[in-house]
């Protein structure tokens, strides 16, 4: 899935904000100015600073301008990671390097896979385990899951999302090095197309306090 301009540019400040080069108080460009130095237009420019906001690096002052906020909170925003690689993800979230390791397999699909994906159980599903590190910490782990011969969620018009703080699977449990007993927090993705198929489901894995907040945004009418 091709990266919205705005999100680009968003992650461009959002990288210079954490890694000190935009320090808290410093005022931004204003609207004309991103729009002229990336050739978009002010309602791109607008949404680029709209989801800064969003993953709480910047702050709006009514006629003055938009500043680096002072506490920069690490925010989970929910429609725009969909746009990116999970490598222009993690480097966006941080200002030290994120490292991603995948490794792909074809399987049977278990009965659980099977039913979510509706195909027969023990159909060969691609299963894909995308593993990430920050200074050599575990930060991610998932697992995705997506019928033999579709790639991606180009096609898919849906995206269902369901958190939740549980206890992990053990090999999620092995990769983050949590302790016996001890809850992350994961996140359950369903891709939907229009006519209802789902064309990807993944199983994420977070250490608890990994993110601050989550924000979703949806369209109502």
């Amino acid at each position: 899935m091709p990266e919205p301009a705005y999100v680009s540019i968003a992650g461009k400040y959002a990288r210079k904000i954490r890694s000190g080069q935009l320090p808290p108080g410093v005022q931004l460009p204003s609207l004309t100015e991103i729009s002229a130095e990336n050739g978009v237009s002010k309602i791109v420019a607008r949404k680029a600073i709209e989801l800064l906001q969003n993953q709480g690096l910047v702050r709006t002052v009514q006629r003055r301008g938009v500043f680096v906020s002072s506490r920069t909170n690490l925010i989970r925003v929910a429609l725009e990671r969909q746009f990116e690689d999970a490598e222009t993800t993690f480097g966006h979230e941080s200002a030290e390097e994120a490292h991603v390791e995948r490794d792909t397999e074809e399987i049977p699909a278990p009965p659980e896979v099977a039913e979510a994906l509706n195909v027969p159980v023990g159909e060969i599903v691609t299963h894909v385990v995308t593993r990430a590190t920050e200074e050599r910490l575990p930060i991610s782990i998932s697992d995705t899951y997506q019928p033999l011969g579709i790639t991606g969620v180009s096609t898919a018009k849906y995206l269902e999302e369901t958190h939740a703080d549980r206890l992990p699977v053990p090999e999620h449990a092995q990769w983050l090095k949590v302790e016996p007993g001890e809850i992350v927090k994961t996140v359950h993705q369903k891709f939907i197309t229009e006519d209802g198929d789902v064309v990807m489901i993944s199983d994420i894995s977070y250490p608890r306090d990994r993110y601050d907040a989550f924000v979703f945004k949806m369209t109502l009418r």
